[in-house]
């Protein structure tokens, strides 16, 4: 990519894509293509075929998604695969036929069998059954995955996919029913240091094991992957250990600044058991991560305080 190069960000607002937003503009990327929901609607055919044929873009990065945690994936099983299923549809067809250069689709590492063996190869996919709490998510993004490599056998497109690991950081979403690991805890132990409580209860056992990374430490694996990476296999992007959501709790009530007991709900799931990718094969082309995860817990608990999450 050039510094001029036409940049299409899809999902600019979320997590991911803002942190490629700020890596960009960083890197000195001129022309970074933002556009509104309610401009443009991933989702809707036609404001998509609008969106490439106004904005001409050479490369995509594919970011939007619906995402969610246990309890949404559980409850809203069409929307988590019919509106992920539609966004890449939409985006790599326009994307086809307005001839972008090339695309990076994101995928998920929950699209990876529930039992896989640890660290989770690339060549685990389709290997076994899906957690079934985000079967119909993993599933979407599965299909996101097939999609790329059935664009660049049928049509020569240069579509890429990777599979990031469980991303945290600025620009995170706290909902107490619909967030993901890390954002949840922030939310529940913020709000028991707000309350004065004397502990905190959350979900599962707090002994499956995790693995996290920095979204801006994936922003930078993206832009890696754009310009060095151009192969039909699917590539993981992982920080390299994982660590158990117990000590992880403890380093979350170090951030916000919270003493209390945390109690675990031994009643409520607590999903896969155990998820750590491996990553070699992205380490060898030169990117590694560059954020501990307490100086990331600190990061992203200074944005929710700044934002005023309550």
């Amino acid at each position: 990519m050039n510094k001029d190069s036409r940049i299409f960000v899809a999902g600019h607002g979320g997590l991911v894509g803002s942190a490629l937003c700020r890596v960009l503009k960083a890197a000195g990327f001129s022309q970074v293509i933002t556009v509104l929901r309610a401009v443009a609607d991933l989702t809707d055919p036609v404001a998509v075929k609008w969106l490439f044929s106004s904005y001409q873009p050479e490369y995509v990065f594919l970011a939007a998604a619906r995402v969610g945690g246990i309890v949404a994936n559980s409850m809203y099983p069409v929307e988590f695969m019919a509106e992920n299923l539609k966004i890449q549809i939409n985006v790599m067809e326009n994307a086809k036929a307005y001839g972008v250069r090339k695309l990076l689709f994101l995928g998920s590492a929950c699209a990876y069998p529930k039992f896989a063996e640890n660290p989770i190869s690339e060549a685990s996919l389709l290997t076994g059954a899906l957690e079934p709490s985000n079967e119909c998510y993993a599933l979407a993004k599965i299909s996101g995955v097939k999609l790329c490599g059935a664009y660049r056998k049928e049509y020569g497109c240069d579509f890429i996919s990777a599979m990031p690991t469980n991303l945290y950081g600025v620009g995170d979403t706290y909902h107490l029913q619909n967030s993901h690991v890390i954002p949840g805890m922030i939310r529940r132990i913020h709000d028991a240091k707000q309350a004065a409580r004397s502990d905190v209860a959350l979900w599962g056992t707090g002994k499956v094991t995790r693995e996290f990374l920095y979204a801006d430490d994936l922003a930078e694996a993206c832009l890696a992957l754009m310009e060095k990476y151009s192969e039909d296999a699917t590539i993981n992007v992982g920080y390299g250990s994982a660590v158990p959501l117990d000590f992880l709790a403890q380093r979350v009530a170090e951030a916000v600044g919270y003493s209390g007991k945390i109690l675990w709900d031994h009643s409520r799931p607590d999903g896969t058991p155990n998820r750590r990718l491996d990553s070699s094969r992205i380490f060898g082309l030169g990117w590694s991560p560059k954020v501990y995860l307490r100086e990331g817990l600190q990061r992203a608990y200074a944005d929710f305080v700044a934002r005023e999450i309550i």
